[in-house]
């Protein structure tokens, strides 16, 4: 499985890390200076979920923002026990 939200397409992006020295001005220092800048990756945050895809339960990884949208339809629960509807069909 690609590290990509199967709902949205976010993915792997990258970035800097900076490093800083010095002291802030309203500290009474004469300022922060970036000393170096960093390659780094900013991963999205997914989660194995399982959802409704074409009518079939499917696993597939979404990222939590995906879910908080509402985009994931998660499949019904299993229903252990009779309910009024279902008792009231059976002996119709």
């Amino acid at each position: 499985m690609p590290r990509r939200c199967h709902f949205l397409g976010t993915g792997t992006r990258s970035g800097h890390k900076k490093t800083y020295r010095g002291r802030a001005k309203y500290l009474g220092g004469v300022g922060i200076k970036i000393t170096s800048k960093t390659k780094r990756t900013f991963k999205p945050n997914l989660q194995k979920v399982r959802c409704v895809i074409d009518g079939a339960p499917v696993r597939v990884l979404a990222s939590t923002k995906a879910i908080r949208m509402g985009l994931v339809v998660k499949p019904s629960r299993r229903k252990y026990t009779y309910t009024r509807e279902q008792k009231a069909a059976a002996e119709a």
